[in-house]
């Protein structure tokens, strides 16, 4: 089987290209945008080829000869919405067989309700941006699909973690520089998948029947706290989890959230006055003490509060049901290797005795 990944150079699917060559199962072709993002495959000798991906002759032509696509692009609103849509319509042309499309459990919300699943509808009044893009980019998705005769399979995974993600190696910037934090003691539930078993789950997609139309989400067995994710981080450079500070979110931010979602309704025009009316109402000195107020030295954005206090665990029943999916990592060994690879990128992690 040839499989070509979209997005090669990326996070996820670098590891996917690493995975699949090593395993040795399937012939691997990885598409990313530039020559220069080529260099990190090339060491494996595997094929590449570069394709803007909003350019649907050239993925189309990327993509040929190969029977399953994955879409593993990253990127701004357009990039997340747009790209999706092209890779399907291109893969048509192509003939690929099927698509699997890396969404996110975010577009139920970071915090989502009680009884959350993959039938749940997918609200597109989030305050998260990003969670609204994917919402968009998988409607997009499902309606190319009614025209089009490729199958198409949709992942949902929650906190993507491991060597070279946003989740490790973000959390360990904040450790060192001293900003990181927990919201409401980081009490709340972290749907975490360790990246390799999320490449496990791409895997069983690959030749898995009967599974076009369908979305799974992604998690591991354990249930873990935010603040029992970043433990092992934050011990790995000697200080003890006490110390990270606990920080509430102020209605404050929450104002501020709103107030640029009516903005972002507003045409260009109307924005930059109603945006410098804010700003000079914001900068103006408190009557009171004609002083400005200080703020927070430590100041927690809206996604980081609905995760640290997400009560829901989300469900992946679906996935070991129809897929067979049993994640092969442990939340223990996935903190293990994630560890490994901070040292081995030069951060200043404490040896244990």
């Amino acid at each position: 089987m040839r499989v070509a990944i979209l997005g090669a150079s990326g996070f996820i699917g670098s590891r996917t290209v690493e995975k699949f060559h090593l395993g040795g199962r399937f012939e691997v072709r990885a598409i990313v945008r530039s020559t220069a993002r080529l260099a990190g495959t090339a060491r494996f000798g595997i094929e590449g080829r570069v394709a803007d991906a909003f350019d649907r002759a050239a993925v189309a032509a990327a993509l040929a000869g190969c029977d399953v696509v994955i879409h593993a692009i990253a990127g701004d609103h357009r990039t997340i919405v747009e790209t999706a849509e092209v890779t399907y319509r291109a893969a048509a042309e192509a003939g690929v067989k099927r698509m699997i499309y890396l969404s996110s459990a975010s577009v139920h919300g970071q915090s989502p309700v009680p009884g959350t699943d993959e039938t749940s509808p997918l609200q597109s009044r989030q305050p998260i941006p990003y969670n609204r893009s994917k919402i968009e980019a998988e409607r997009r998705l499902s309606r190319a699909r009614s025209s089009c005769a490729v199958e198409l399979v949709i992942l949902r995974p929650g906190i993507v973690y491991g060597p070279r993600s946003y989740w490790t190696g973000g959390l360990a910037n904040e450790v060192v520089a001293g900003e990181a934090y927990l919201v409401g003691g980081g009490e709340g539930i972290c749907n975490a998948l360790y990246v390799d078993n999320l490449i496990q789950a791409i895997e069983l997609c690959l030749t898995a029947p009967g599974i076009d139309g369908e979305v799974y989400l992604l998690g591991e067995t354990e249930t873990v706290t935010w603040r029992e994710f970043y433990r092992p981080v934050v011990e790995a450079f000697g200080i003890a989890i006490e110390q990270i500070p606990n920080v509430a979110y102020r209605a404050e931010n929450q104002w501020r959230t709103s107030a640029r979602r009516v903005l972002d309704l507003l045409p260009a025009s109307g924005q930059v006055t109603i945006r410098r009316i804010l700003r000079a109402l914001t900068s103006a000195p408190s009557r009171s003490s004609w002083q400005r107020p200080q703020r927070p030295a430590l100041k927690p954005t809206l996604e980081k509060a609905l995760l640290h206090t997400c009560s829901v665990k989300l469900p992946w029943t679906k996935a070991r049901e129809r897929l067979g999916f049993e994640p092969a990592i442990s939340f223990e060994e996935g903190c293990r290797r994630s560890i490994a690879w901070l040292e081995f990128a030069g951060y200043p992690v404490v040896r244990k005795p």
